[in-house]
């Protein structure tokens, strides 16, 4: 089912752009997946990063993770000029600030300590996945249709009665064309390696100083002591076996660290099916047993680190299959980095450097955008500072 909104009656139409048409999605799965797929991957058919694959935000919704019932409900943008679709801006509408990785806990306590509501707010993201990726997607980098997006996504929280719209983990360019619309901008830290064309993992070991070098070997070996052994799972080798493997490991991380994960056996049944090719399972086997997991996603020349998790506490392992694995599976397949999800400063010591991240943040309320745009501005001061420090802190032999 598709809605029809009537947001262009108080957005500005470009004088390029006759028939314009913006519409509201409630689900993904009322927006074809070829319109989805060619906006997400500027006009190719699927899109270089796979969090931004129809598959994976159907996925989301159909498996009960994202709903309204979650607090998710799907508000997807789309807006086209004749039939043609020209720009999407996936968007949920949201009554918490749950599972989003960018925290803004702080400002709903501001303003309803001050007797305003912060909830319901827009939420432009990949539920659950603190991954950068655009969300401004346009088939041929149409930069009129982005700023569009964002005129129009404004318009929808005045109509819902949102407090603001928030877009994380968003591009350097959306950061650049959000700046110019008058939008805030939010600066954060995570750590990403680097494959500067290793042929083996000793390749990229030689570039470590000496007594790093030798930490990592004694965390690898100590790892997959006792006939520990490692196995990578992807594509038609992908069982439900696997997954109710994954999932014990994945529950038990997630019910110790937050109480409540927020992905269901069936998401992952979901995204095995529907893109499993996409999908890397790096497996710890005691003998016959699966002891522990680590969940990657593969994107053109990228592996994401998304989830882990363990029945058994084994000195490294945590170690072995989310960072040193993954370094063995890009370094085989070409990859050009591994990026290992949020947080981390101890990811350092292991190769990943320090990358900044990005968010952008539109505040209706003018009081609460003032102190918002006040403490961002010396957050990202912080930020850049904090990185120039941790960069020389990696673990790589000077010069």
């Amino acid at each position: 089912m598709r809605t029809r909104s009537c947001l262009k009656d108080s957005i500005p139409t470009l004088s390029n752009a006759p028939e314009l048409t913006i519409s509201v999605h409630p689900s993904t799965a009322s927006i074809s997946a070829s319109t989805w797929n060619g906006l997400a991957s500027g006009g190719r058919q699927r899109p270089g990063n796979p969090f931004l694959e129809h598959a994976f935000f159907r996925a989301l919704e159909e498996s009960g993770c994202a709903t309204g019932r979650t607090g998710w409900q799907p508000q997807h943008i789309l807006i086209s000029r004749g039939d043609a679709p020209v720009g999407l801006m996936p968007l949920f509408l949201k009554s918490h600030s749950m599972g989003e990785y960018v925290f803004d806990h702080a400002w709903a306590d501001a303003i309803e300590r001050a007797g305003g509501k912060y909830y319901p707010k827009l939420q432009s993201s990949v539920p659950f996945t603190p991954a950068s990726a655009p969300k401004l997607l346009t088939a041929h980098d149409d930069a009129d249709a982005k700023i569009l997006l964002l005129q129009a996504a404004e318009a929808l929280a005045e109509r819902l009665g949102a407090s603001s719209v928030h877009a994380t983990f968003v591009t350097e360019t959306e950061e650049a064309i959000a700046t110019a619309a008058d939008w805030l901008v939010r600066h954060d830290t995570q750590f990403h390696w680097t494959n500067d064309g290793f042929a083996r993992f000793e390749d990229f070991l030689d570039t470590l100083q000496s007594r790093k070098r030798k930490a990592i070997r004694r965390e690898r070996r100590d790892a997959l002591a006792d006939g520990i052994t490692c196995e990578w799972v992807t594509g038609n080798d992908l069982t439900e076996a696997h997954w109710d493997a994954f999932y014990a490991f994945y529950m038990d991380t997630g019910s110790r660290k937050w109480g409540r994960p927020y992905l269901n056996r069936e998401f992952f049944s979901c995204i095995s099916a529907s893109m499993g090719d996409r999908i890397v399972l790096m497996l710890a086997r005691d003998g016959r047993d699966y002891i522990a997991g680590a969940l990657n996603f593969l994107g053109d020349d990228t592996l994401y680190g998304r989830n882990w998790g363990a029945v058994r506490d084994v000195p490294f392992l945590h170690f072995e299959l989310c960072y040193y694995q993954a370094i063995d599976f890009a370094i085989a397949h070409g990859l050009k980095r591994v990026e290992a999800g949020a947080q981390g400063q101890h990811k350092l010591a292991r190769g990943y450097a320090p990358v900044t991240t990005r968010s952008i943040h539109h505040l209706v309320h003018p009081g609460l955008r003032r102190a918002v745009a006040d403490y961002l501005a010396d957050e990202r001061k912080y930020v850049e500072l904090q990185n120039a420090e941790l960069g020389d802190y990696t673990p790589f032999r000077k010069g």
